[in-house]
């Protein structure tokens, strides 16, 4: 089997697909626009071929990547990023190369929030109005049925960057003058906890595997507010998220892959509302949150998924796992000689975190985990404590 892997490297835990992926005899064929020189030893043992490109950006010479490997290993079987960013990349690949998986019209759906509306409500799943912001008119009008505050969001974008809250004319008036020239989609803003409804489904459509997170905060407040982020797997998943997640799943038709639905439950009825499907892995560190809470390893599971369309590990969600990140710059209470002697036996990682995700993931992260929920709240506040 020939695979196209389109940035292999980044995130750097996202190298562990490559290497499981060969371990189960799988030619990886590597697409970035890294030297090679550069790649972790590990990865560069894992890949087969490796054709560097001077932009990645450039959809032309990704193309020409993929026909040279053609020529050289013949026909290619898949190509993945797990990637928001490179998805649009391996749906032009799949329709010129004729190579399985979502092509572009399919991908159109998962990445514009306005299409997962339609999608949403076609499966029956809970969501509030929404729709494209056209013009100013358009805003007010929307305004005017539904009320301040509203939320508004790039149609195509990842987590909660150039986001807005709107709460008054003035914030109206802040849109507008900050607002990139792309297409926003506007919605009643919902005072709400972020969760997911997580997982893996094989070749054929089936659900394979299951995980929920939740988050303390959203993205759109920790990059308005400089807040610290923190969100944890939970050990049960919530019976109302898994039973929509399962509909909405066979709307979107998702195989081989990971996905992440996101949802708010409000706070003031603890009613659930569907936000936002992803066709990839959740982001950041949350796969090895979720090793980290089951005992397993869900890079080989999905490499196995691919190989044999067979989830192999058995598992039992014996632990919460939680992110809890820190800020450079912040005065905090505890310093990390203080949070490791205190916590020694509960932290299972630490890291930094690539800067390019710092604005919402902070610059360095506590990975924590506990049989114990209030264990996991106690340590957030521990860590994020400032003077």
């Amino acid at each position: 089997m020939n695979l196209i892997y389109i940035s292999p490297h980044f995130p750097p835990n996202f190298t562990n697909f490559s290497i499981e992926l060969a371990k189960n005899g799988v030619n990886v064929l590597g697409i970035a626009d890294t030297p090679y020189e550069q790649l972790d030893d590990l990865l560069k043992a894992s890949l087969t071929d490796y054709y560097r490109v001077e932009n990645l950006d450039d959809y032309n010479q990704v193309y020409r990547a993929c026909a040279c490997f053609i020529h050289k290993h013949g026909r290619i079987d898949r190509v993945e990023s797990h990637n928001e960013y490179w998805m649009m990349h391996e749906a032009r690949l799949r329709e010129d190369f004729n190579i399985i998986g979502p092509g572009v019209a399919q991908t159109e759906k998962i990445k514009r929030k306005s299409e997962m509306k339609k999608i949403f409500k076609a499966a029956g799943a809970p969501v509030v109005e929404g729709e494209i912001v056209k013009d100013q008119k358009s805003l007010q009008k929307f305004i005017k049925k539904h009320g301040y505050p509203v939320f508004t969001k790039p149609d195509v974008g990842v987590g909660g960057t150039r986001t807005f809250t709107i709460f008054n004319e003035e914030d109206v008036n802040t849109f507008w003058k900050y607002k990139p020239d792309v297409n926003y989609f506007v919605e009643p803003f919902i005072d709400g906890i972020l969760m997911t409804f997580d997982g893996i489904a094989d070749q054929n459509g089936e659900i394979a595997f299951t995980s929920s997170l939740r988050s303390t905060n959203s993205a759109s407040s920790v990059i308005e507010n400089g807040e610290d982020l923190s969100f944890y797997i939970v050990r049960e998943i919530p019976e109302d998220a898994e039973a929509v997640g399962r509909k909405v799943l066979k709307g979107f038709d998702i195989r081989a892959k990971f996905f992440h639905l996101e949802f708010l439950r409000r706070k003031s009825d603890n009613k659930l509302f569907t936000l936002e499907m992803n066709c990839r892995a959740p982001g950041g560190y949350t796969l090895d949150l979720i090793n980290f809470a089951n005992d397993i390893s869900v890079y080989r599971e999905w490499a196995n998924i691919i190989a044999f369309n067979e989830f192999k590990a058995k598992f039992e969600r014996k632990y919460y796992a939680a992110h809890i990140a820190r800020r450079e710059g912040k005065n905090y209470l505890h310093t990390n000689d203080d949070i490791f002697r205190k916590y020694k036996e509960k932290i299972v990682s630490y890291t930094a975190v690539p800067a390019i995700f710092a604005d919402v993931m902070g610059n360095e992260a506590f990975l924590v985990r506990s049989r114990v929920e209030t264990d996991i709240k106690e340590m957030i506040e521990f860590i994020q404590a400032v003077k």
